[in-house]
């Protein structure tokens, strides 16, 4: 898809933490830089890798505002506004629109289970009335975590509505089936489809899709930028089969303190192992089966960490 506003590869971003499990915004500034010197388009920031969900409002606002402040350019972020309270959602939303952000991921509202398309058609027109359609939403399809799963009904219904405002979904539902409906449906309008799974980005790149956001990115990135950069051939081929290899080796663990132990060892830096429960950091045995696979996978050491060190 061409002209897709965050067309490529971007990153669902670790959010780096203190021991008290207060936001490091310094920590995080680093690695977001690194990312979009290492095969990143763009970065997906307070999603679920980011643990959205365990941060407040003014702690969300805080993340976004504090990776501005250090550096980190506000049309590269897409950041979750999505809330399971309707004020929330429209309160983040504004406030990315006036940082300066491109666009925003809303999850559905994922409290109440089983709401009708009606429900949700009323939901969302709501959050584009009340942002004033001030800034392009992201749909968020992410059923084995929200239980609320988009239809292509649903979605011909947006984009009829709010054209323009609609502009994508984010498809974590594991389906290329659904991913590959979504393109065929409404690319031709103008509408953004990325895969949610690193294992299916040159083949919705091929049908047409925008790219992908993906929690597998915080490490694999090199590889996703020569996928999105060459297409077809035997460069990108072997680029797409590192992805899958580092996808599998990362699910082989719980998949977001399994990243954190991989950036943690690649940086040197410890601190990436801290996390908000109810999620907890790896056992030393899992730590120790996640870089092995990686290593397996022949993705370490990461490309550019060498350098990046070198450079502090």
């Amino acid at each position: 898809m061409k002209n897709a506003l965050f067309g490529g590869v971007n990153a669902a971003v670790l959010t780096a933490m203190n021991s008290d499990l207060s936001p490091n915004l310094d920590r995080m500034a680093k690695h977001a830089k690194w990312l979009l010197a290492n095969g990143c388009n763009g970065l997906g920031v307070l999603g679920t890798t980011g643990e959205a969900n365990s941060f407040g409002l003014h702690e969300r606002k805080q993340i976004l505002e504090g990776l501005i402040a250090r550096g980190v350019a506000a049309g590269t972020m897409m950041p979750g506004t999505g809330c399971a309270s309707l004020t929330d959602t429209v309160e983040l939303t504004l406030h990315a629109k006036a940082q300066g952000c491109r666009g925003v991921l809303v999850l559905p509202p994922f409290y109440y289970k089983g709401p009708s398309d009606d429900g949700l058609f009323a939901y969302f027109s709501e959050v584009v009335q009340r942002s004033g359609g001030a800034i392009p939403l992201y749909l968020y399809n992410f059923p084995q975590q929200s239980a609320v799963p988009f239809s292509i009904d649903l979605i011909g219904r947006l984009l009829k509505a709010y054209p323009g405002v609609i502009k994508g979904s984010k498809d974590s539902g594991g389906d290329y089936a659904n991913m590959q409906a979504m393109v065929e449906h409404f690319a031709k309008d103008g509408f953004e489809v990325y895969s949610g799974s690193d294992e299916f980005l040159q083949r919705i790149l091929a049908a047409g899709g925008a790219g992908c956001i993906t929690a597998a990115s915080n490490a694999n990135s090199h590889w996703g930028g020569i996928v999105y950069a060459k297409r077809t051939g035997p460069e990108a081929d072997a680029a797409q089969g590192m992805l899958s290899a580092t996808r599998k080796a990362a699910t082989s663990v719980p998949l977001i303190p399994g990243l954190r132990e991989i950036i943690a060892r690649s940086t040197g830096d410890a601190g990436w192992r801290t996390i908000r429960p109810p999620h907890m950091a790896l056992s030393s045995t899992q730590a120790e089966a996640i870089w092995t696979a990686w290593q397996a996978a022949g993705a370490l050491p990461l490309p550019g960490m060498a350098q990046a060190k070198a450079a502090e």
